[in-house]
């Protein structure tokens, strides 16, 4: 049994066993909900929760935290226990179809237990700060009682955040948590769906069951919200794919280069500290960098020999024409500046896009980009180059530092690839001429 495998067996039993311990306490030491009303909103939240999309490759999200929250606000102003409430609602709700289609086990496993965690701390947190028997109504408890909900939804967030994170740092490595690196961009819509959960709370306890179908739809309008910024984004991801289809059908040697380029910027950016739409920034500037070299001659693209003087400069073209290429596409404009900019040097040479200007320091972003892209082009194998080693590829780098590469960058990705472990290129060529003999055959049989 591999080493990964038995780190997921013992996080699923561990969460599992915690998900059981928590309810159970809370099951011995509290007082249950009234049943009608709290199946009202267990079953809106298994509904939403089977219905949660995906809003950044595998982050799943859903307008759940809303359910619990007012379920929870409503357990604590009726003097029954909201953490065993909505611990016990969220006991329900680990399971997705996916996990039934991919036949999962491992994800419905942890999440019962973190979601169990998660939905009875934030309970916690409303039955201490909500005094049971108060009227919602007054001025006075109805900041009060908001109040609690947000705070119950910091909890729930964050508590929500952590342990996704370091399960999946545990359970896939450090590689697998890049798509989980925008989950920070959804703690503010919790907090919102928490606070407004307070005040839907409030709305029943005033109003009583007759109010219930109204707040049903609000948990469906929630759920819209995120269904609609899930259709956008697939949209947004499918017309960068369909760029880079079409880039490598044109170039063979390049197939993987954009993907691993958006890979380095997004381990650099990791280590620098980017975070959220920063990060994404970032790592879709560097899908779309070589989308210039649509409008180059294929034969030139594809040449074994060294280039011309005239070659060189209609190549080098492509950091404009990129600009020209995706000027009306709206969201990836801010993309598009980092993106014509990799060109540009640290010293202010380079030749940049439209927004370079000579003498001028390039962007952070452009030149993480400028790093990345260099690594990978020195460690992967192209139509004039064999694949030199990393380590030659890193002298080189390093050589370069303070003139074409920003030297902080450099280290950067250094440190950032040495605590992965992995390694790129090929150990054998440390010889940037032997490599192009290698690859325009002259050389052929002699090794």
């Amino acid at each position: 049994m591999s080493t990964q495998r038995l780190v997921r067996i013992r996080l699923a039993v561990a969460y599992v066993a915690i998900g059981v311990i928590v309810l159970t306490a809370l099951i011995l030491t509290q007082s249950f909900p009234n049943v009608a009303l709290w199946a009202a909103f267990a079953v809106p939240f298994v509904y939403l929760e089977w219905r949660a999309v995906e809003i950044n490759d595998q982050l799943m999200a859903s307008s759940t935290i809303m359910v619990a929250l007012t379920g929870g606000t409503i357990f604590a102003l009726e003097g029954s226990s909201a953490a065993l409430g909505i611990a016990t609602i969220a006991a329900l709700g680990p399971l997705v179809p996916r996990d039934i289609r991919e036949r999962r086990w491992f994800q419905p496993a942890v999440n019962f237990g973190q979601l169990v965690v998660s939905a009875g701390s934030a309970g916690l947190a409303l039955d201490l700060l909500i005094p049971s028997g108060i009227d919602p109504g007054a001025a006075g408890n109805i900041a009060r009682v908001v109040g609690a909900a947000s705070v119950a939804a910091i909890v729930y967030a964050v508590l929500n955040y952590g342990q996704v994170r370091t399960i999946v740092r545990l359970a896939f490595g450090r590689r697998d948590i890049r798509p989980w690196s925008g989950m920070a961009m959804i703690l503010v819509s919790y907090l919102v769906m928490g606070v407004l959960g307070g005040f839907l709370g409030i709305v029943y306890s005033a109003v009583g069951f007759a109010v219930l179908p109204l707040i049903l739809v609000v948990f469906v309008a929630g759920h819209y919200t995120f269904a609609s910024y899930g259709e956008l984004r697939e949209a947004h991801e499918a017309t960068l794919r369909g760029f880079i289809k079409a880039l490598e059908a044109k170039d063979l040697y390049t197939r993987g280069h954009t993907e691993r380029v958006a890979y380095f910027a997004q381990l650099i950016g990791e280590d620098l500290g980017f975070r959220g739409s920063r990060l994404e920034r970032v790592r879709v500037a560097a899908l779309i960098h070589d989308v210039g070299k649509l409008a180059v001659p294929r034969d030139l693209i594809r040449k074994r020999g060294r280039l011309t003087e005239d070659e060189y400069e209609n190549l080098q073209a492509h950091a404009h024409v990129v600009e020209d290429i995706l000027a009306e596409v709206e969201f990836l404009r801010p993309m598009v500046e980092i993106a014509s900019g990799h060109h540009s040097q640290f010293d202010g040479n380079g030749y940049g896009g439209s927004g370079h200007q000579h003498g001028q320091r390039p962007a952070m972003e452009a030149r993480i980009l400028a790093v990345a892209d260099a690594f990978d082009a020195m460690t992967s194998t192209r139509s004039y180059r064999m694949a030199l080693s990393q380590d030659y590829a890193f002298d080189e780098l390093r050589r370069n530092a303070g003139t074409q590469f920003d030297p902080h960058i450099v280290e950067s990705l250094a440190r950032a690839l040495a605590r992965t472990g992995e390694r790129y290129g090929s150990p054998g060529f440390t010889d940037d001429e032997q490599a192009r003999r290698m690859a325009e055959g002259r050389t052929r049989g002699q090794n």
